[in-house]
């Protein structure tokens, strides 16, 4: 009886696993694909202002600050490109790995393991970007930047809770409405 339980408990950790995986990458694409299918195409050495961008209304950036801010986001996502495509890979590998007759749990909980890997790789990326993007503003930008950041982290969270979990989880609704410490 205990190693059936066992096996319930495994494959519902695994599969809980797996979609909380799948939800997160198709957060992180689709977030990607916003951010590149609203900017025209440019060439490294051919950046020019965009009126329309995000950062430069919301932190009333100038010219020079919303082109520096526009490199740094290319050499971010460049930098990051490589982590998110071995994630992609290990997620196609998960996936046929789930789809065995008998997925192998250890094979499951490596591949899964390695993805986390990536992602804090990425994670830690973002921060040394939101910094970099905060030594481009006055003090004043940097309180609006702090704030723009925090609005989007609630929104993803927000939404994620709302869209994805149902009204199961309010405590998460709790914690994004409640003020910053």
């Amino acid at each position: 009886m205990l190693d059936i339980m066992n096996v319930f408990t495994s494959k519902r950790l695994i599969t809980t696993a797996f979609v909380l995986l799948v939800l997160l990458n198709g957060a992180l694409l689709s977030v990607l694909w916003m951010q590149n299918t609203r900017r025209p195409e440019t060439r490294p050495g051919d950046l020019q202002f965009n009126h329309d961008n995000f950062f430069a209304k919301q932190l009333d950036l100038n010219e020079p600050q919303t082109i520096s801010f526009e490199k740094l986001r290319q050499e971010h996502f460049q930098k990051v490109r490589p982590e998110m495509e071995t994630i992609a890979t290990l997620k196609k590998q998960l996936v046929v790995e789930s789809l065995k007759d008998e997925p192998d749990p250890k094979t499951t909980e490596s591949i899964v393991a390695a993805i986390s890997v990536h992602h804090a790789a990425i994670e830690r990326e973002l921060a040394l970007h939101f910094h970099q993007l905060s030594t481009l503003c006055t003090p004043e930008q940097r309180g609006r930047l702090k704030e723009v950041l925090e609005n989007m982290a609630k929104r993803k969270i927000h939404h994620g809770d709302k869209e994805r979990w149902g009204n199961a989880s309010q405590s998460l609704k709790g914690d994004c409405n409640r003020p910053p410490r």
